[in-house]
C-alpha cells in the first residue's frame, strides 16, 4: 500500500487511511490473512454437532439420553478461559483447547459405558471453552479494519456448518444397526481441532495482545505485513498502532479496567454488559427437537431430513446478514430481527393453537418450519457485537460472561422447555410472544449503533463521546494524520449521523 496524505474524522475512522484501492481478492497478504481467520471460525462448527446426534435413536437409548455433559464442562473451564488468553496469547489457548477437544472425541467415539460418555461430552465442553474463548477475539483483532466485522460475524454464523455437517452425517448413519450409527458423527466432531492444532502456529497473534505484553516491535510488524504490505510507515497501519497504545494504556491508567470488578464498576461497562448478557439470553430460545414433537413431526428419520434441509437455509440467511452488518448496520439488523419474531411467534400461536384442536390441521402447525428472521441478527452479530464494544482489557473476560449466559440460557431450555412444553402445549408459545416484545423493548432502547467505526472508538463509545475523540486524536496526532472531530461518517459508503441516543 502506498503512502501519501490522509486524513481521520472520528465516525469516518480508518476509512480516510486507506490509500491502497485494489480490491481484496487481489491482495496476496489480505487474502493469506483470510485464511487464516478461515482456521479460526471453524472453531464455532464444534458447536453444531450435538443437535443432529440428539435424533440418532440408537444414541439415546445406549446411553439412556446423556445431554448435559458439554455445558457443565464449559461451566468448568470458565474461571481459567480468560486469563489463558490474556496471559498465554490467542493462540496458545485455541491450540491447548483443540488439543483436548482432540482427545475427547477420540474417547467419545470409542465410549462403551455411560461413565465413558459423560466424562467425553465433560471434556468436549471443557476444551472447546478454550478454544472458543479465544479464536473470535483473534478474529475481530487481527482482519483488516474494513473486513473486521462481517469476519468476526461469521464465527457464531459457522456453528450451522457444524449442524449441516451433523445432520447429514447422522441422516445417512442413523439407518446402521449398530452403534457406528452414532460414532461416525462423534469421530467427525474433532475434525476442525485436528485442522487447529496443526495450523494454528500459521495464524498471526494479535497485536493488541502483543502491545499489552510490551511486545509493540511485534505489534507493528505484524499490522504491517498483512494490512500493507509490510510498510510499517504506511498511515492505516501507524494509526491502527497509536490507536492501540492509545486505547490500551486508557485501560490500564485512565479506566483501570483490568479485574472481574471492572465489569460492572464504571457505567460504561454495565452499560455493555447489560446488552451483552441480554442478546446472550435472547439468543437462545429454541428447542427444536421438543417443537418438532409438538407440531406432529415423531419419526426420526423426517426430523433428521428436515434438520438437515433447515440448517442450510439458516445457514445461508446467517451468511448474508453477517456480510450486510456495515451495509445495513447492527441496530437494524437487531431490530428487523427482533420485530419479525415477535409478528411470527404470533402468528405461530395461532397456527398451533389450531392444530391443537384439531391434529389433522397438521399444515397449519408445519408453518413453524418457514421462517429464520432469527437469523438476521441472532446469529452473526451476537458474537461481533459483544467483542467489539469491550475494551481490550475486558474482552476476554466480558465474552466469558457472554458464554456463560449462553449456557446458563441452554440449560433453562433443556430442562424447563420440556416440561413447560408438556404441561402447557400451545400455550406456551405465547410466553415466547412476551419475551420477544420484550427484546424488541430493549434492543429499541439499548443497542447503540457501531457501523463504520474501528475496534478501538467502537470500544470506547460507550465510554462517551469525549473517550473516543481522546483515542482517536491521540492516535491520529502520534500517527501524523490529521484528525477531524465532526459527527457525520465523511466517506462514501455512508452520511448518516451515528445515533448515540440510546447509550443511556
Amino acid at each position: 500500500m502506498g503512502g501519501g496524505p490522509a486524513i481521520v474524522s472520528n465516525n469516518a475512522g480508518f476509512r480516510h487511511l486507506i490509500t491502497d484501492t485494489r480490491p481484496w481478492y487481489k491482495n496476496r497478504r489480505i487474502i493469506t490473512l483470510n485464511l487464516c481467520i478461515c482456521l479460526l471460525l471453524i472453531t464455532s462448527s464444534t458447536n453444531g454437532y450435538d443437535d443432529g446426534l440428539q435424533s440418532v435413536q440408537l444414541w439415546e437409548q445406549e446411553f439412556n439420553f446423556p445431554h448435559g455433559g458439554t455445558n457443565i464442562g464449559s461451566l468448568a473451564a470458565y474461571p481459567f478461559s480468560p486469563y489463558l488468553a490474556d496471559g498465554l496469547g490467542r493462540r496458545p489457548a485455541i491450540f491447548i483447547g483443540a488439543c483436548i477437544m482432540v482427545a475427547a472425541t477420540i474417547l467419545q467415539t470409542a465410549s462403551h459405558s455411560f461413565g465413558m460418555f459423560i466424562g467425553a461430552r465433560f471434556l468436549i465442553g471443557f476444551g472447546l471453552t478454550f478454544a472458543a474463548a479465544a479464536a473470535p477475539l483473534l478474529v475481530t483483532e487481527i482482519a483488516f479494519p474494513t473486513q473486521r466485522a462481517q469476519a468476526t460475524s461469521m464465527y457464531n454464523t459457522l456453528w450451522y456448518l457444524g449442524s449441516i455437517i451433523a445432520a447429514w452425517t447422522t441422516f445417512g448413519t442413523f439407518r446402521i444397526q449398530n452403534n457406528w450409527a452414532w460414532r461416525i458423527p462423534s469421530a467427525l466432531q474433532g475434525l476442525p481441532s485436528v485442522l487447529q492444532i496443526f495450523l494454528i502456529w500459521l495464524v498471526p497473534e494479535s497485536p493488541r495482545f502483543l502491545v499489552s505484553k510490551g511486545r509493540e516491535a511485534e505489534a507493528l510488524k505484524t499490522l504491517a505485513y498483512y494490512h500493507a504490505d509490510s510498510n510499517q510507515n504506511d498511515p492505516l497501519v501507524q494509526y491502527e498502532f497509536e490507536e492501540i497504545k492509545a486505547a490500551i494504556a486508557f485501560d490500564r491508567d485512565v479506566a483501570a479496567n483490568v479485574g472481574w470488578v471492572s465489569l460492572f464498576k464504571t457505567p460504561g461497562n454495565r452499560r455493555r454488559m447489560r446488552i451483552i448478557i441480554a442478546i446472550a439470553f435472547f439468543s437462545q430460545w429454541s428447542d427444536l427437537n421438543k417443537v418438532f414433537i409438538s407440531i406432529g413431526i415423531t419419526d426420526n428419520s423426517t426430523q433428521l431430513l428436515i434438520n438437515g434441509i433447515l440448517n442450510i437455509w439458516n445457514f445461508i440467511i446467517a451468511i448474508g446478514a453477517g456480510f450486510l452488518c456495515e451495509r445495513v448496520g447492527r441496530r437494524r439488523l437487531f431490530m428487523t430481527s427482533t420485530i419479525g419474531m415477535l409478528i411470527f411467534w404470533t402468528l405461530q400461536s395461532v397456527c398451533v393453537s389450531l392444530y391443537a384442536q384439531d391434529n389433522n390441521r397438521k399444515g397449519a402447525a408445519h408453518t413453524r418450519l418457514r421462517t429464520s428472521v432469527d437469523d438476521l441478527a441472532f446469529t452473526p452479530l451476537i458474537v461481533s457485537y459483544t467483542v467489539e464494544i469491550l475494551p481490550y482489557a475486558l474482552r476476554a473476560k466480558g465474552f466469558t460472561v457472554f458464554n456463560f449466559a449462553i449456557s446458563l440460557s441452554l440449560i433453562f431450555n433443556q430442562y424447563v422447555n420440556p416440561i413447560a412444553l408438556g404441561r402447557l402445549g400451545w400455550k406456551y408459545y405465547m410466553v415466547y410472544v412476551a419475551w420477544i416484545a420484550f427484546e424488541a423493548v430493549f434492543c429499541y432502547f439499548f443497542i447503540i449503533e457501531t457501523k463504520g467505526l474501528s475496534l478501538e472508538e467502537t470500544a470506547a463509545l460507550f465510554d462517551g463521546d469525549e473517550t473516543v475523540h481522546m483515542i482517536s486524536g491521540k492516535a491520529a496526532e502520534q500517527a501524523g494524520v490529521a484528525h477531524i472531530p465532526d459527527e457525520k461518517d465523511t466517506s462514501n459508503d455512508s452520511n448518516e449521523k451515528f445515533d448515540h441516543t440510546h447509550i443511556d
